[in-house]
């Protein structure tokens, strides 16, 4: 039987400076909008009125850039993780400008490390990934670490390149998206009074909500980014894999935290960066969120007396509600019901 079909990438396929050109431009709508809405409950003002986009200064109201990072993410699954086990992290991830309903956004990506793992099984893929709009403005910058299954358990290992990655984006390469001003905010609508200069480094932060995945909901997310990666949607595989069960897409959990942090973070209007992130340990259907964020770092913008910027830890547990409890345990792991461990930028007016 012939084929024309394409069976993704395995580990061996890899090679550091390999550029890939993703498939499928994708024109994100209001739609997508609503449909981000319905998953995860987000309601920062910003990305939720019209109106309060404009009085913050904003032409259009932007979409949420966790849509954006969802969408350029899923663009590059076919080519970089379409046989992963599992994503790992991120880092000196930046969203570079705003994305508006009917923009059309396409991706490309370059391999910039490799490393063999141990059992012989899989290997560590580092990729450069950026996506740019329709008129080739980038829009998303972020590199990501996935571990991808070897198609030949006997073939040889690569020579290990891992990258060298900032542990934060700084503060000059953030970027404010144009014409956004926090002059006359309206702390009433958006739902809190807590500004940039309420803030204290050290604070901690329990967003006190929790939420429970539903089958269907990551699934229709993996569905709606284009995510294909056979761990997150395909039972009959994964029957037999690792888990014996499908996982939950990681970006969900992201969604899903970020989405519960408003309750406490609510004039955290938008995210400028993602400076690190770990996918501590998988979730799946029937677990139930919670989130609590740490204040690491609070720092002036460049120019900027409207607004500041707010550096958090924001934490993600599965079925245990966030108090204060240790992360790892004596050996430095990450305890089990530890899911989500991300490093964020968050712009927020000033008073």
């Amino acid at each position: 039987m012939t084929s024309k079909t394409y069976a993704g990438n395995y580990f061996e396929d890899f090679t550091v400076g390999q550029e890939l050109v993703h498939t499928s431009p994708r024109t994100v709508t209001v739609g997508d909008a609503a449909l981000y809405t319905a998953l995860y409950g987000a309601r920062f003002a910003l990305t939720s009125g019209e109106t309060f986009a404009a009085s913050m200064g904003m032409e259009r109201m932007p979409l949420d850039p966790l849509l954006v990072f969802h969408t350029v993410f899923g663009k590059t699954v076919p080519e970089v993780s379409l046989n992963a086990v599992a994503n790992l992290g991120y880092a000196a991830c930046r969203f570079t400008a705003p994305v508006f309903p009917g923009d059309t956004l396409a991706a490309r990506s370059e391999i910039v490390g490799i490393k063999a793992n141990r059992d012989g099984k899989t290997g560590v893929v580092y990729v450069h990934s950026t996506g740019t709009n329709q008129h080739g403005d980038v829009v998303l910058d972020y590199v990501r670490w996935v571990m991808v299954r070897k198609r030949d358990e006997s073939s040889p290992a690569p020579e290990t390149l891992i990258p060298q990655l900032p542990t934060v984006v700084a503060a000059a390469d953030l970027v404010v998206p144009p014409g956004l001003t926090g002059a006359d905010y309206d702390i009433a609508l958006a739902g809190s009074p807590f500004l940039w200069d309420d803030y204290e480094v050290g604070e901690r932060i329990d967003h006190v909500d929790g939420m429970t995945i539903e089958e269907a909901e990551h699934m229709t997310a993996t569905r709606l980014w284009h995510n294909t990666a056979k761990v997150h949607f395909n039972q009959f595989v994964e029957r037999d894999g690792r888990f014996g069960r499908r996982i939950v897409y990681g970006g969900h959990l992201i969604s899903i935290a970020r989405a519960l942090s408003h309750n406490g973070l609510a004039n955290a209007q938008t995210i400028l960066a993602i400076n690190a992130g770990t996918h501590c340990n998988p979730t799946f259907a029937g677990d139930t969120v919670h989130a609590w964020s740490e204040v690491l770092e609070r720092f002036d913008l460049p120019g900027r007396t409207d607004v500041g910027a707010l550096r958090t830890r924001l934490v993600a547990t599965k079925d245990l509600p966030c108090t204060n409890f240790p992360l790892r345990d004596e050996s430095g792991t990450y305890l089990p019901n530890v899911v989500l461990d991300l490093d964020l930028t968050l712009l927020v007016p000033r008073r």
